[in-house]
């Protein structure tokens, strides 16, 4: 026979598992939430208009980085800047691949092909290999992604 005591028992060792199932599925969500958040966040320094200017000006005006540099007197754009965290927080597994190709994806390639070699450049100048490691992981992946789509 079942007594009150082993039902009690079993009532209460299922309301703990059941805890715990719920308390990983939130923590699950809000993993989720903050990487969408973290990711529109981005976007909206993307889309801001001073970004888009910089952006604009680094696309069409500029031929090499010496007259970049000489015009806005910085090292590197601020959108090699901000595609460089975007790789970095990439490769931390801190947001998702889809997520940045959904947002980014139709610009990162051609940014891509105007940076490399401006980035070179500065590597060489600066004498600094690393230097912009998460654009290049940035880059790679998207390219990884667009194989694997196409």
């Amino acid at each position: 026979m079942v007594d009150v005591q082993t039902i009690s028992i079993a009532v209460a060792s299922a309301s703990v598992v059941a805890g715990v199932i719920y308390y990983a599925l939130q923590l699950r969500n809000q993993a989720k939430q903050r990487q969408t958040e973290l990711v529109t966040r981005l976007y909206s320094t993307y889309a801001s208009e001073a970004f888009q200017k910089e952006w604009h000006i680094f696309m069409t005006e500029s031929s090499d980085l010496k007259s970049y540099q000489e015009k806005f007197a910085v090292e590197l754009p601020p959108s090699a800047v901000f595609f460089n965290e975007i790789g970095i927080l990439l490769e931390k597994k801190l947001i998702d691949v889809d997520l940045v190709n959904s947002l980014f994806g139709g610009v990162i390639p051609r940014y891509s092909e105007r940076m490399k070699p401006f980035l070179e450049s500065c590597r060489r100048e600066l004498n600094s290999p690393r230097l912009g490691w998460g654009l290049e992981y940035l880059f790679n992946e998207m390219q990884k992604l667009q194989s694997k789509k196409g």
